[in-house]
């Protein structure tokens, strides 16, 4: 589509009406006029600003004229994965598993590969291929050969490790010590729990990033294989679940405020 057609569709698709939109994004009704019959397009700081009210990228707002990809990792980008600046306002540099509210989220190459390769092998590659190609690929993306100006010194890393110590501290029983904590979605790892009086309940946001990892369960000195523990954590809070197989019949066992 055309800009002017992508701008009809989310002003439509909103409800908001050419002057409702025009107040939001500081210009005049003419002016919306003029962007859906495609006689001018948004100027650059108004383009920044109709990205953050509909929650589309700025490429999406132009017609998708490039194909976005992440510059940590590799991954196609798109508008739903795109991760965000401190502001909320979507960077189109990164995905939103290695980029959260201003925060980068790796800053190990080898650990980095390690997450991806098992969703590479889902996709018919050979772990050999997946680590050859990653350790090709990822050196030549802009987050890694601007790792010294882009990284926190470690600050990032120092939290991460921080949350795990808190968590293992815990001493859940039957639960594995935590060794390392990775970034995940919440739309995919938020499960709904069912609470005493018989409802369900979920406790996390699809659309922020938390850290976390899945353990086999321990029963006495084996590995269960039917049941996984589910450990996630933000800033606030630690969450500890246990569910079978893709997430089936989840038990909460834990919700501690940090």
């Amino acid at each position: 589509m055309d800009t002017k057609e992508v701008l009809f569709e989310l002003r439509t698709k909103n409800g908001l009406s050419q002057d409702e939109l025009a107040e939001k994004v500081f210009v005049t009704r003419q002016a919306v006029s003029r962007w859906e019959n495609g006689e001018t397009v948004p100027n650059t700081d108004t383009l920044k600003l109709l990205s953050k009210l509909f929650g589309v990228s700025i490429n999406t707002l132009l017609g998708a004229p490039r194909q976005l990809i992440c510059q940590c990792c590799g991954m196609p980008l798109e508008d739903d994965i795109i991760g965000r600046d401190r502001d909320g306002s979507l960077n189109e540099d990164y995905c939103k598993w290695c980029y959260a509210d201003g925060q980068y989220t790796y800053s190990d190459m080898d650990e980095l590969i390690d997450v991806c390769i098992p969703h590479m092998v889902k996709e018919g590659f050979s772990e050999e291929q997946a680590r050859a190609y990653m350790k090709e690929a990822l050196p030549r993306l802009d987050y890694w050969k601007r790792y010294d100006e882009l990284s926190d010194n470690g600050q990032f890393d120092a939290f991460k490790q921080k949350l795990i110590d808190e968590i293992n501290a815990l001493s859940v029983e039957g639960m594995p010590k935590v060794e390392k904590l990775n970034a995940l979605v919440g739309k995919y790892v938020n499960l709904a729990y069912r609470l005493p009086n018989g409802t369900t309940a979920k406790f996390l946001d699809d659309d922020t990033t938390y850290l976390g990892t899945q353990l086999a369960s321990e029963v006495g000195e084996q590995v269960s294989s039917e049941r996984c523990f589910g450990v996630l954590a933000g800033m606030d809070f630690i969450l500890i679940c246990t569910y079978g197989a893709d997430g089936a019949d989840p038990e909460l066992v834990l919700y501690q405020k940090r």
